[in-house]
């Protein structure tokens, strides 16, 4: 504690800090989710009741006590700086291409030396990486140093810069309707903000409300501050707020804990942030839904409002436009539309798929697909069961770490048998089956397996979250010496499989050694390295993200991007040190030792009902001929040609092609049903086909093709499928 901080004024606080926590609310009654009190739930922390119903009139003494108070520790982690900054220490900060400029200590800050390098680059810094370690851009640096820089078109600037504006919507939030804020993260694209307001939903028109606000706190330009406190003082900051008293509880004790403030706003932060809310020039708030506190729906009801935001309005422009797209390729709706699959809610439950005649043709191409390309890539496959004594995940860990995510056991005689939530345990059980040589090694088996995991109701969405998925899952076990070839294979093979949909566009990230871990320091460095040659010699860029590697093992996740530019995660490929050890895997080497083998687990599509939702969407439910349930659809003008509409048929069908007939009907209305359908190609048969023993092309991706013969229309398309071409 600085020499600033006055001990009566401390003692004083010291004071009031003991009167925090469990005993400020004990067993006080609170509402949750319908009218009336109960009994306070798990999720409501410890601190004074919310106000009920909110008000922000009644909230504004806390409001005004919590910026009182920050103002003072603000003020105390200003003088602590500016102590420093007297010394007029100079510092060398080392650019990433090696420049090194010079600064003071406590003085110069991440924007001063984008400033310097150009006005532009000043102007548009929005965070910077000291070290490796986030750093808002307006915070002075404290010695020697590696400097990054960062602006929008950066990840870490659109996490920053969307992270910024949650505060934005936090404050206009407590200031409209005095909300009791839990968190607001940003994500993927954009943030989202959750509070606590009684029985009250936000409804469409307040997003006006809200909207209003907002423009009014970016005009004001109101500086972001950051103030560093203890544990105690959060606390006694946050202490009518039960979520935040919740989540500082949940803190070790001694912790440091920071803090950012702009305008009459104050809020638990790690930041960083951008420097002042006149920075965020245009913004939306696109949705309100419902949540809960932790995603527990036994715990405090809440409202969550989504947004997202841009330094420039061509850029909001330009994501409306694909939000517009991406509603119009909802894969719910198009499989309900073209009738793929259907998740029976009423009936089975939430989460389980059932795969109507039509999906279950375009699943079943892509996992012959996956099939044909595995076994030319030297895999085996394999089947195992769906359920396993409960033994088998004790060794594994997987009841201990992932218990939460796993279905309730399942009585047998007398033993307990569980659900598989993860495949890899039985081929690892499979393996050791038998002895193995190092001469055996690698080994690669790989198996289309389903699994089954708890999702809560809340956070089931159609093929992209469920309680029962098939994974595209391989398991590969090899010597160490073997691993970058293997890794190398893989990625080849991951290459070559998502190409084939039409995915060329790649971000790979990789996963480095976490603080806490298993397995020697030599053979994580050994598979880190493993990994970087692998995408070194397929020529990928990558992005490290240094210790988010599984306590177990490095990793490599690999993203694509879909036609209308959004990125989804998709393949996995994932060492492991834990199993083998776990299971006391091993094989005979040379010297007649026995070491543990490398594994190495990798799943290209991630899941095949993922996948699919992905394919769906991405192709808008107009699958490539070699994907589509139905490829050709023949129309007849009138009945007189049926008979050669049918001959036509049987040969389309004698090449093994999914072909059907359709007539009874105008013309104009057959061929409006084959496009609402989205079959690739439809053929027309009239009089003048029938007497020149032809077929009227049309076709969804090239248009009108004119007369052809059947049988020359039948090689083309054969060769199409064979090729995997759109048509």
């Amino acid at each position: 504690m600085s020499s600033w901080w006055d001990d009566r004024q401390l003692n004083a606080d010291d004071a009031a800090l003991v009167k925090v926590g469990k005993e400020n609310a004990k067993n006080q009654p609170v509402l949750g989710g319908s009218s009336g009190n109960k009994a306070r739930g798990k999720g409501w922390g410890s601190a004074s009741v919310p106000t009920q119903p909110a008000d922000p009139k009644v909230k504004q003494p806390y409001y005004d006590k919590r910026i009182a108070l920050f103002e003072k520790y603000f003020e105390r982690t200003q003088f602590d700086a500016a102590e420093a900054a007297k010394e007029g220490v100079k510092i060398s900060i080392t650019l990433p291409d090696g420049a090194v400029r010079e600064g003071t200590r406590y003085v110069t800050t991440p924007k001063d030396v984008a400033t310097g390098i150009s006005k532009r680059l000043g102007k548009e810094a929005l965070v910077a990486k000291v070290d490796g370690q986030d750093w808002d851009v307006f915070r002075p640096l404290e010695g020697d140093c590696k400097l990054q820089i960062f602006t929008f078109d950066s990840a870490e600037g659109k996490y920053t810069y969307w992270h910024s504006t949650a505060h934005l919507l936090g404050q206009a939030l407590e200031l409209e309707y005095g909300a009791d804020l839990t968190i607001g993260p940003p994500i993927e694209e954009g943030f989202y903000y959750d509070c606590f307001m009684g029985d009250k939903t936000l409804h469409p028109e307040d997003s006006e409300v809200l909207t209003k606000r907002i423009d009014k706190i970016i005009k004001e330009k109101q500086e972001f501050q950051r103030a560093v406190v203890t544990r105690e003082e959060a606390l006694h900051m946050f202490q009518e707020n039960p979520f935040k008293v919740e989540v500082i509880e949940g803190l070790p004790e001694g912790s440091t804990i920071t803090l950012y403030r702009n305008g009459p706003f104050c809020d638990l932060c790690r930041g960083p942030h951008v420097p002042d809310t006149g920075m965020i020039k245009a913004f939306q708030l696109n949705q309100n839904s419902r949540a809960f506190w932790r995603g527990d729906v036994q715990n405090a009801p809440l409202n969550r409002v989504y947004g997202v935001s841009f330094p420039d309005k061509k850029l909001l422009k330009k994501y409306v436009h694909k939000v517009e797209e991406a509603k119009k390729r909802d894969h719910r709706k198009l499989g309900a539309q073209l009738n793929l699959f259907s998740i029976q809610q009423e009936g089975a439950g939430g989460g389980l798929v059932f795969w109507h005649p039509k999906g279950a043709m375009v699943r079943n191409q892509i996992e012959e697909h996956w099939r044909g390309v595995h076994l030319a890539s030297g895999y085996d496959l394999v089947y195992t069961p769906h359920i396993a004594n409960i033994d088998l995940w004790k060794t594994s860990g997987h009841l201990d770490f992932y218990g939460e995510n796993m279905f309730q056991g399942i009585k047998i005689d007398e033993d307990e048998y569980q659900l598989r939530p993860m495949n890899c345990p039985f081929h690892v059980t499979m393996y050791k089956n038998e002895p193995h040589s190092y001469r055996e090694l690698p080994l690669r088996w790989a198996e289309l397996g389903t699994v089954y995991r708890y999702e809560r109701s809340g956070a089931l969405h159609g093929l992209f979250r469920v309680r029962g998925f098939t994974q595209d899952d391989a398991h590969i076990f090899c010597l160490p010496s073997q691993v970058t070839d293997e890794i190398e294979g893989v990625l080849n093979l991951t290459e070559n499989l998502l190409s084939a949909y039409g995915f060329t566009e790649y971000e790979i990230n990789l996963s480095t050694r976490p603080e806490k871990y298993v397995g020697s320091d030599e053979i994580w460095e050994m598979s880190e390295s493993a990994l970087k040659e692998a995408l070194s010699r397929k020529g990928w860029d990558y992005i490290v993200d240094d210790g988010g590697g599984a306590f177990y093992g490095p990793k490599i996740d690999v993203k694509i991007k879909d036609a209308i530019g959004r990125k989804w995660q998709c393949s996995t490929i994932q060492v492991d040190f834990n199993l083998p050890e776990r299971f006391d895997m091993e094989y005979v080497d040379e010297e007649n030792n026995r070491p543990r083998p490398i594994m190495i687990h990798r799943a290209i599509f991630g899941s095949v009902e993922r996948f699919m939702g992905v394919l769906i969407e991405s192709y808008a439910g107009l699958f490539p001929l070699w994907l589509a349930p139905t490829q050709a659809r023949i129309v007849c003008v009138n009945d007189s040609v049926n008979e050669y509409a049918k001959e036509c048929l049987d040969l389309f069908k004698s090449y093994g092609l999914r072909v059907d007939m359709a007539g009874g009907e105008s013309l104009g209305k057959l061929v409006r049903n084959a496009e609402v359908q989205k079959i690739p190609l439809v053929f027309v048969v009239g009089n003048n086909e029938v007497e020149t023993r032809t077929l009227s092309v049309r076709s969804r991706h090239q248009g009108d093709l004119g007369a052809m013969g059947a049988e020359d229309i039948a090689r083309a398309m054969n060769q199409a499928v064979v090729e995997k071409s759109k048509y």
